[in-house]
């Protein structure tokens, strides 16, 4: 299975994680560094979030994407206008690339829905021609992501059957401390380095916040389309009596953060 994240559609996407995955896009970008003249890999596009962020550098001379979903793919493909990015469905685990094609290749919020993540960045590295970097990041789900971790923390409350959806959420592969960064070593990267990096999910209302997972998206998002009447309608009382916290509805803000990773391609590897 080449990746695990459960996609309904491009536009419920979008409002679920898209918006904020172009905030993060930028930290990215900045982490794994950029070069005039580089040709730069998006392993994992989703919508086009790095992508299209990448393309905001008038100096990179190509701009490749790939994603396995092909929902994301034609998504990204009809808001693209740049002639130097090209989109394509394609498995992370078998990059369709020649050895040595990019000087950078990045993936964002991609690792931890890929359950062979190792082997996603033994790719990446395959692809990137000596003295290119490699970087990544992926949500920490468990002790970054307090907006969705409170999601979480009310449902299993109500249901012990959420009780392991909860584990494996908190625990995809990547979302350890250090995990990434072993990971990168094992695929015989140099100059390995993993940080934090923070934004702020900010939403309007309950309803901003709570609609594209009650629409289904994402693994919270299946798991509570999968609810009967009953449970669902609790579940919709308590999530809205934690966002609200005793306060009016409205505006809301909760802080987001990711492992980021960062390697070098040897010279002669």
């Amino acid at each position: 299975m080449p990746s695990s994240f459960n996609v309904e559609s491009a536009d419920g996407y979008e409002r679920l994680m898209g918006r904020w995955s172009r905030r993060l896009a930028p930290l990215l970008i900045d982490f794994a560094g950029l070069a005039d003249g580089d040709r730069v890999l998006d392993v994992g596009c989703g919508t086009g979030s790095l992508a299209f962020a990448l393309a905001e550098r008038p100096s990179l001379r190509e701009i490749a994407a790939i994603d396995y979903s092909p929902i994301f793919v034609e998504a990204a493909k009809r808001r693209n206008t740049d002639p130097r990015i090209t989109i394509q469905q394609a498995d992370a685990c078998a990059l369709p690339f020649e050895d040595n094609r990019f000087d950078r290749a990045m993936s964002l919020l991609v690792l931890h829905f890929v359950p062979e993540a190792g082997k996603a960045v033994s790719e990446m590295r395959r692809v990137v021609r000596p003295d290119g970097v490699v970087a990544a990041t992926v949500w920490d789900h468990y002790g970054g992501m307090s907006g969705m971790r409170m999601m979480w923390d009310t449902v299993v409350m109500l249901d012990e059957n959420a009780l392991p959806l909860r584990r494996r959420y908190c625990f995809q592969p990547m979302m350890r401390p250090g995990e990434m960064k072993q990971s990168f070593i094992a695929a015989g990267l140099a100059d390995v380095e993993e940080t934090s990096l923070l934004i702020r999910m900010e939403y309007t209302s309950f309803a901003d916040y709570w609609d594209p997972i009650a629409a289904g998206e994402g693994p919270l998002g299946k798991y509570v389309a999968g609810l009967e009447p009953t449970k669902r309608k609790a579940a919709d009382a308590a999530l809205r009596a934690a966002y609200e916290a005793g306060e009016p509805d409205g505006p809301r803000s909760f802080a987001s953060v990711a492992w980021a990773c960062r390697g070098r391609v040897p010279e002669g590897g």
